[in-house]
């Protein structure tokens, strides 16, 4: 990879890289906003990717001047051990037969791994036209790449827009795409004159006061710590059981992390990386992630004990540690993503709508992605909670 490619402005130009080590010097100047496309998180995923994704980072320049940075991803569906086990029925059968045949080979403008607009950024203004078209020639570019090797690219998706982005890009440059709304990254706007875990307590209405208390009584007897890098290797292969656990149990993955995910992220993002352990006699029972990405904290992959998660309301303690957490280091907000979106709201966090764009390579498939797309994303019903007084 490597090439460039003049787009809409003369002097705009793009360069794809395979490797991090290839990074013009001031690619982290121009990512300082978000710890999501700097290079100490994008040598996390050089060294500790999924084994069926590789990754490519984008370089936008305008004449000689690096003014923007994006993340794309190809995954190889065919390598996956599991699309997801909760669900067996019929129609779970179906999506995935059609995954496997007709989406196997699937390329993100974006970070499939994590929930947010986080796929690019830009020192300057830039029209959504000239966004959409240089996002758009990239995925070109990284599909003629692997049709060199004999790859076919079935889908290309282009990943997590806020509404007001979406809707440019969907009057401009991905007017032909299919738009498509998945689940809602749940966003918890931490409120300002919240000192301590106590004034979040006190803001809770009786009945979700009363499940705090529940949840805390429940946890009663397991310690909590925040765990050094040589712990994490010490313990890195319970941690991935833990996680592993919990991700091939979700309704569907399109990943399954490395094993030495974890050590890689706190060997390069140190402090701003935080694994917090769950022990219980002494043995760990589960842990969850979290990143600090300026004003905003980050949630990541967690992993638990069913047994000790159903006893001891596990899950539910973990989400209350981390809006304490956020409070006490005076964060603004807290993005708990897409999973579970019932019992998150239920401490506090909001729905916020986030949109993708999508096409397939067949053009027959591609002409009724409208019809199709739907009847593969699972159905999900959930009931909103209003937790505050």
């Amino acid at each position: 990879m490597g090439r460039f490619f003049f787009s809409l402005l003369e002097t705009t130009t793009y360069k794809i890289y395979s490797s991090v080590t290839q990074l013009p010097n001031s690619w982290d100047d121009v990512a300082h906003d978000n710890v999501f496309l700097q290079t100490h998180y994008l040598k996390v995923l050089e060294e500790s990717a999924p084994t069926n994704m590789q990754c490519f980072y984008i370089g936008i320049f305008e004449t000689t001047e690096l003014i923007g940075v994006a993340l794309a991803q190809y995954l190889n569906l065919n390598k996956l051990e599991s699309f997801g086990e909760r669900d067996k029925c019929f129609k779970t059968y179906i999506r995935n037969f059609v995954f496997k045949n007709f989406a196997s080979h699937a390329l993100f403008l974006g970070n499939n791994m994590i929930t947010g607009q986080n796929g690019y950024l830009f020192n300057k203004e830039i029209d959504s036209e000239t966004l959409g078209q240089i996002l758009k020639h990239c995925a070109d570019e990284i599909t003629g790449y692997f049709k060199n090797q004999n790859i076919k690219i079935h889908i290309v998706s282009f990943k997590d827009f806020y509404q007001n982005c979406a809707n440019d890009l969907r009057n401009s440059a991905f007017s032909e795409m299919y738009e498509f709304n998945t689940q809602p990254n749940m966003i918890f706007e931490l409120q300002s004159d919240w000192k301590t875990n106590d004034h979040y307590v006190a803001a809770l209405s009786k009945k979700y006061r009363d499940q705090y208390k529940r949840a805390h009584k429940k946890f009663d007897g397991i310690e909590t710590r925040e765990l050094s890098l040589d712990e994490i290797i010490l313990q890195e292969n319970r941690i991935y059981e833990l996680y592993h656990h919990v991700a091939k149990n979700a309704p569907f993955n399109t990943f399954f992390l490395a094993k030495n995910h974890f050590s890689s992220f706190k060997k390069e993002c140190g402090d701003r990386f935080i694994l917090a352990g769950y022990f219980l006699n002494n043995v760990l029972v589960g842990f969850h992630t979290l990143l600090l990405n300026g004003n905003t904290l980050e949630t990541y992959f967690l992993g638990y004990d069913e047994q000790v998660q159903k006893e001891n309301m596990l899950y539910l303690n973990m989400l209350y540690n981390m809006v304490k957490f956020g409070i006490e280091n005076q964060f603004k907000q807290i993005i708990f993503g897409r999973t579970a979106l019932e019992i998150k709201s239920s401490i506090g966090a909001q729905p916020v709508v986030m949109s993708g764009f999508i096409y397939h390579s067949n053009k027959l498939i591609n002409r009724y992605f409208d019809k199709i797309f739907p009847r593969l994303e699972p159905a999900l019903v959930w009931q909103q909670r209003h937790p505050f007084k």
